[in-house]
């Protein structure tokens, strides 16, 4: 009689379902000389597509090498440790109207709650609206490394 060992694995729907409602993405760009760099970044799921408003030097590392990276985790203990890691590529792109209208409400929904504009000084806030200069699309590839640790702990 054999037993299976459980697995922490999620399946391909768990996984969306997670990143989709994460808080904060890990997004890595690499730097011309290849050094990673990985910057926290909010962030909406669109048809397991992620998309994110960058800026500057971000933008400039996707227009040289899209090569990237996309990491959500959660949990404190390691019982509770969770995580999905996509590799890809990023681009620079302009949404289209449907898209945009998507991406306004999805970031709506998650972050509005977390929002500090309307307690930041005019000036701030100011620079953070002209400074969010353009728009990131990062399509994973099939690769998607995944733990669930409640799946296996005891």
């Amino acid at each position: 009689m054999s037993t299976a060992k459980p697995s922490p694995r999620m399946t391909q729907e768990e996984c969306w379902a997670f990143v989709a409602e994460a808080h904060t993405g890990i997004f890595t760009t690499l730097r011309r000389d290849g050094t990673p760099i990985a910057l926290p970044m909010w962030f909406a799921c669109l048809d397991h597509t992620v998309y994110l408003q960058s800026r500057g030097r971000k933008l400039e590392r996707i227009r040289h090498n899209p090569r990237s990276s996309f990491l959500v985790e959660s949990g404190d203990h390691w019982a509770d440790l969770k995580a999905v890691h996509l590799t890809g590529t990023a681009e620079a792109v302009d949404l289209d109207d449907d898209t945009s209208r998507r991406f306004r409400q999805e970031m709506d929904r998650k972050y509005s709650p977390y929002s500090s504009s309307s307690r930041m000084r005019s000036e701030t806030a100011e620079y953070y609206a002209a400074a969010l200069t353009g728009m990131v699309r990062f399509t994973p590839d099939d690769r998607i490394l995944n733990w669930d640790n409640a799946k296996i702990s005891v």
